[in-house]
Formats: C-alpha cells, sequence, structure tokens
C-alpha cells in the first residue's frame, strides 16, 4: 500500500513474503530511517541507535550492544542477578497472599522487575522498588509517555515547514520527558565517578564501569554524551516491551484457564511443585514458548516495528519505491491475517507446536523484534526474560481475577503508541499453591 502523507511518502508492508523482500533481500536499502521531528529532541538522531543511519557510529554502537550487554557470555555471567530480580518478583507477589490476596497490578510489578534488571545489569542499582510507588511510577510514566508521543501522528513530520512552531507540542513534552531521563542518568555517571575516585579503583564490574574505564582512553569511539543517549534507547525500549509482554501474555492465561492449566501442569511434571524456574529450564516447556510466541502475534510490542527508509531508488516486487520513501512494516495486521493464520484473533498457543516458528527475524510470519541489520538488539535479553518471569508466575501462584470478573469480561482493548499497552491495567489476586 502507499500512502502519501503531506511531503512523506509511505510504504505499508502487510505480508510476510514482501517483508521478507524489504528487510532481508533489500535490507542496505531499506537501513535509513525517517527522522521524526520528536527525535530531534537533544540531537537524539544523531546519537542514538534507532535512529542513526546504518554508518559507522551505529556501527560502533551495535558492537557495544553485541559485546558489552547483549552477548552469549555477558548475559551467561548476568544469569544470577536476573534470578535475584525474578526472586524479588516472586517474594512480592508472596507478600500480597500473606495480606489476605491482595491484588496484584502485573504490568506494575512486571515493568519494576524489568526496570531493576535493566539498571543493575548497566548501574548495578535498584530504580524502583515494589512498596515505593513513586520512583516506580514516576518512570513508568515517563517511558510510556516517550513512547506514546513517538508514536502519535506528527503533522511537523509530514509539513516539515511546521516543525518550527511544533503545532501539537510533541517536541516540546517529549523533551521534558528526555530531560528527566538524562539527569537520572547524569547524577548515577556523576555518583560512580566519585566513588571511583574516593576508592582508587574501579568500584564495579558492569556497564557503566566499563564505559568509564573506555572514557579514559583518548581514542574511546564512545563519548559521554552517546552512552547517555544509548541509555535512553536501552531503558525506553527494553523495560516498556519486555513488561507490556508479560502482561498481555498473562492475560491471555487468564481469559484461557485451560491454557493455564496446561502451561502449569507442563512446569510441574519438570520443576515438581516446589523447584524453581531457571533459564536453563527453558528449553524444556515447549508450550510455555508457544504461548510466549502467541504473545508476540496477537500483541506485538511494536505493532509497526521502527519505520525504515529507502535509502535509494528500489524495484521491490515489480513496483518501484522512490527514495527516502517511509517503510512501515504492520507487523500487527500480519499476526491477525486470517491466509496467513487459522483462526487469527483467537489465542491459541497450539498452533506454533505444530509449526517451527520463531520471532528471531527469519520466520517473516512472526517479527515483533524487527529483522535484518535493523533487528531489535535487545532480543537476546528479552527472550530470555519473558520466558523466566512468565514460567516463574504461572508455576509458583494459581490467579484469579479481581473484582469477581469473569475471564471473558476481560477488557482486551489496546492503547497504540510506539508500543502496544493494554487500556486497562491487568489487577489480579494470587493463590499460593
Amino acid at each position: 500500500m502507499t500512502l502519501k502523507l503531506g511531503s512523506i511518502t509511505a510504504i505499508v508492508i502487510s505480508s510476510p513474503n514482501i517483508a521478507k523482500e524489504a528487510l532481508q533481500k533489500k535490507d542496505q536499502a531499506f537501513s535509513g530511517r525517517i527522522v521524526l521531528d520528536i527525535s530531534r529532541v537533544f540531537n537524539h538522531n544523531e546519537v542514538s541507535i534507532a535512529w542513526l543511519p546504518a554508518l559507522a557510529h551505529w556501527r560502533n554502537l551495535r558492537k557495544v550492544c553485541a559485546t558489552q550487554i547483549f552477548a552469549p557470555q555477558q548475559l551467561d555471567a548476568t544469569q544470577a542477578l536476573r534470578q535475584k530480580k525474578v526472586q524479588e518478583l516472586l517474594d512480592h507477589v508472596n507478600q500480597s497472599c500473606s495480606n489476605g490476596g491482595k491484588v496484584v497490578d502485573i504490568g506494575r510489578a512486571a515493568f519494576i522487575t524489568v526496570l531493576n534488571v535493566i539498571s543493575n545489569t548497566l548501574f548495578s542499582i535498584d530504580l524502583a522498588h515494589y512498596s515505593s510507588n513513586l520512583s516506580a511510577e514516576d518512570f513508568k510514566e515517563l517511558v510510556c509517555a516517550i513512547m506514546e508521543i513517538a508514536g502519535k501522528p506528527n503533522i511537523a513530520d509530514y509539513f516539515p515547514v511546521l516543525r518550527l512552531v511544533d503545532p501539537q507540542g510533541a517536541r516540546r513534552r517529549m523533551k521534558i520527558c528526555y530531560a528527566k531521563l538524562i539527569e537520572i542518568f547524569d547524577r548515577i555517571i556523576n555518583e560512580r565517578v566519585q566513588l571511583r575516585a574516593s576508592e582508587g579503583s574501579k568500584a564495579r564490574n558492569d556497564l557503566l564501569d566499563s564505559f568509564l574505564n573506555l572514557s579514559e582512553d583518548d581514542n574511546s569511539e564512545l563519548s559521554c554524551d552517546d552512552f547517555k543517549h544509548l541509555l535512553l534507547d536501552l531503558f525506553v525500549a527494553g523495560v516498556d516491551t519486555t513488561s507490556s509482554t508479560i502482561e498481555w501474555a498473562m492475560t491471555e492465561l487468564l481469559r484461557n484457564p485451560e491454557k493455564m492449566a496446561k502451561a502449569r501442569d507442563e512446569l510441574e511434571k519438570v520443576l515438581r511443585k516446589d523447584g524453581l524456574v531457571q533459564e536453563l529450564d527453558i528449553s524444556k516447556f515447549p508450550f510455555l514458548q508457544a504461548i510466549v510466541k502467541e504473545t508476540f502475534r496477537l500483541h506485538p510490542p511494536a505493532p509497526f516495528l521502527v519505520p525504515h527508509k529507502a535509502e535509494t531508488v528500489v524495484e521491490m516486487c515489480g513496483f518501484t519505491v522512490p527514495k527516502n520513501a517511509q517503510i512501515i512494516v504492520n507487523v500487527w495486521a500480519m499476526g491477525r491475517d486470517p491466509s496467513i493464520w487459522t483462526d487469527p484473533d483467537i489465542f491459541l498457543p497450539e498452533r506454533f507446536l505444530e509449526r517451527t516458528i520463531d520471532f528471531k527475524g527469519q520466520d517473516f510470519e512472526l517479527i515483533p523484534f524487527g529483522a535484518g541489520r535493523r533487528i531489535c538488539p535487545g532480543l537476546p535479553l528479552a527472550n530470555k526474560m519473558v520466558h523466566l518471569m512468565l514460567a516463574s508466575l504461572v508455576h509458583c501462584f494459581h490467579w484469579r481475577l479481581a473484582d469477581e470478573m469473569k475471564p471473558e469480561d476481560i477488557d482486551m482493548s489496546e492503547t497504540f503508541g510506539m508500543t502496544l499497552h493494554r487500556s486497562e491495567p491487568l489487577r489480579a489476586i494470587p493463590i499460593r499453591l
């Protein structure tokens, strides 16, 4: 589909075959980004891994992600940390059981868990606590506001002459959000620099220390500004998408109690009732993995991915795509296409027990993280966190809906932004097994 949106020509792709053509066969030609007006705040587009063109500086940032954060050996080294944070989540839910079946806001609890996993991986500190609403809610509101602003059509993108006046106030609101996050990062970095100076040695063995060690080298390819904007990308994209996937998966399981029971039976056969879920166990749970894939199919974290841009004129499937055209991949529509999926509106994890389809960028029927060189760099961590958290919540507790709600009464409406959220938070009561 071709749309003319003001000065922008947009090509909308809603087919796995054409998505494969664009993101794999013609990957280089479509590797650019249309720079949205809101991404220009603090010149974020000039240093952001999400918005930079796929050239030298972007490759340096991808290299940092691939070697320092998401490499298999790095993830193996931080496995105990993730286990600890998930145990803190289970302790929080347990406390709700002890308080006479107190309601748990599953999205909020998942958000805090993922936020603390990422903040500990990068900084060795917790940024939020289950018992305190303030820090967690402030951070969640900031991240959700950023995704909402980024996902809403902005007339200044379609008519660049209007950028000077920012008619919808999108850039102004984004500047406020970015400034608050960068202030948090500045404080953490300054505290670490002072700690290293007072101790006279390396204080921690995390990404922040690695960066500070690199920054002492005059030939460092990563400036402090680069680092802060990389942190902004990692926190905004990583925390929101992972926690919303957990909330959607639990929503679907509470809506389909027989699927929840089937998943719990699978977990119990391997772990017994008192066993803890370990990351190494995930491969033993094919039905749990199918639940995650089915959640990604129905509720992709980024329903249109991050739009690409044609760097040159491209011939594709008999059509001419003009240079600088915006390429929008509608993964939400692909996930609900009856020509691809049988009964596409039904939550049916079993379909993935019969088909060898994965979400890692090779099977274009299911590409919630994108594909090609612009595939989400955080996929390896998100993959581990979603499975570990979901398995732990299902294995350790029975769940029933709050306010005596019946499964068929769950509100499934969605809030579209750059990411896909539930319109109403999922509230459920845990029952200790």
